[in-house]
């Protein structure tokens, strides 16, 4: 470690500034045990790896994200966020080339029926896939899920699949839905950014993260940065409960189904910030500290940037 002094970030009070009302699913207890088993059997992962999937708790995300859920689509929902840990962390170690392979085995495995390349990546998707069809109509989990792969969308559109909705295109794609899309997406996006970025400076991983993007571009220091992103979440909140004013009445059944709709969008943000402090993801053995004062003690940076490795 460098001789770096340790300085003190102050979080925003994101809770605070989010009426929306958290829940967890019932299913907690018996679902992660037997996802995490999933991902442990595959062999997917190095001893290592294997020690920081089981402090990562998706599935405890998933109870806070997904908590109206039944069992079996509460399952699909765990599945997949611990694949693309899987897939994340395979993809980590590797160089350009080995990168574009392992998207191309990830997506291949999630679209393709008769593809196999004998990896366990490729094995841990197809079973994911076949999980997933079970209540999923093929037309849908190609038009909705298969074609938006990346982190949060396919995350969120996993929404329809758990609430066992088919919201169609047009109802989706309707303006202030959008808007009440995108904004929640940015405040888990943003979020997520704001609760990992000790863990990130530490280790030199910053150029992906808002807070390095926000204090580059806009010139703000690092607290500077934590009170924009405060600021702008204010802005996110406004910008959804606006949309969702301005819902039009599409009829009884149609009606029915976005309010569902809307109630998960919103579990997924107040979840995704709950479950931020129970897991250890973020704070570790601080997290019931952090989550009282909001104030987070920066660790001393073990490598500068640009130091790393491509391996």
């Amino acid at each position: 470690m460098d001789s770096q002094r340790t300085t003190l970030l102050t979080l925003p009070d994101l809770h605070a500034i989010t009426p929306f009302v958290g829940s967890f699913n019932p299913h907690y207890a018996k679902v992660a045990l037997e996802s995490s088993a999933w991902v442990d059997d595959s062999r997917a992962l190095s001893d290592k790896k294997r020690a920081f999937f089981f402090q990562t708790g998706h599935e405890l995300l998933c109870a806070h994200a997904y908590p109206y859920a039944d069992e079996e689509r509460y399952r699909v929902t765990c599945d997949f966020i611990n694949l693309l840990f899987v897939f994340d962390e395979t993809s980590d170690d590797q160089t350009g080339e080995g990168v574009s392979r392992t998207g191309s085995v990830f997506y291949n495995a999630l679209t393709k029926p008769e593809y196999d390349d004998g990896t366990p990546l490729c094995k841990s998707t197809k079973e994911f896939r076949q999980r997933l069809l079970k209540h999923c109509r093929p037309l849908t989990y190609q038009r909705r899920f298969a074609a938006s792969i990346a982190a949060s969308p396919p995350a969120f559109a996993l929404i329809g699949y758990a609430l066992g909705i088919d919201l169609p295109d047009d109802i989706l794609e309707y303006p202030a839905m959008m808007a009440m899309y995108s904004a929640s997406a940015d405040m888990v996006c943003w979020s997520n950014d704001l609760y990992s970025y000790n863990i990130e400076q530490a280790m030199g991983h910053t150029g992906n993260n808002i807070i390095t993007v926000l204090m580059t571009h806009k010139g703000l220091g690092l607290q500077e940065a934590a009170n924009y992103i405060g600021e702008h979440w204010k802005t996110l909140i406004k910008t959804y409960l606006d949309a969702k004013k301005s819902l039009p009445n599409w009829g009884v059944k149609i009606d029915h189904e976005v309010v569902q709709y809307t109630m998960a969008l919103e579990s997924w943000v107040i979840g995704n910030l709950n479950w931020s402090f129970e897991s250890l993801r973020y704070f570790g053995s601080t997290r019931h500290e952090v989550r009282r004062t909001l104030v987070v003690r920066l660790h001393l940076r073990q490598i500068e940037e640009g130091d790393e490795t491509d391996v």
